[in-house]
């Protein structure tokens, strides 16, 4: 179960991010620019909808413990460069 909580509203946006699984859970801090949020999801899509996909994204690629405590969204390309082309699916609900 993923639970996202939106805690700062001014640019970067930032979200406490939840992680449960099996009895035991890992914590996250995450920032999320306004232009990285407009150009990712041309604003029809609520930002913690963003990140939510954003962690079953990285989810799928590692365990909750690999990833980092504090991170920025944009870095995710960074490690995984195919991120933002398969972002979309995961913000529709589909896994890859």
């Amino acid at each position: 179960m993923i639970d996202v909580k939106q805690t700062g509203y001014s640019d970067p946006l930032a979200f406490d991010v939840v992680i449960r699984d099996f009895g035991s859970q890992s914590r996250h801090q995450v920032t999320l620019s306004k232009a990285d949020y407009g150009r990712l999801t041309n604003g029809a899509c609520p930002a913690e909808r963003l990140v939510e996909a954003a962690f079953r994204f990285l989810l799928d690629r590692e365990s909750k413990e690999a990833i980092l405590s504090r991170f920025d969204i944009s870095v995710i390309s960074q490690y995984f460069p195919d991120f933002e082309t398969k972002l979309p699916q995961y913000m529709a609900g589909d896994s890859a």
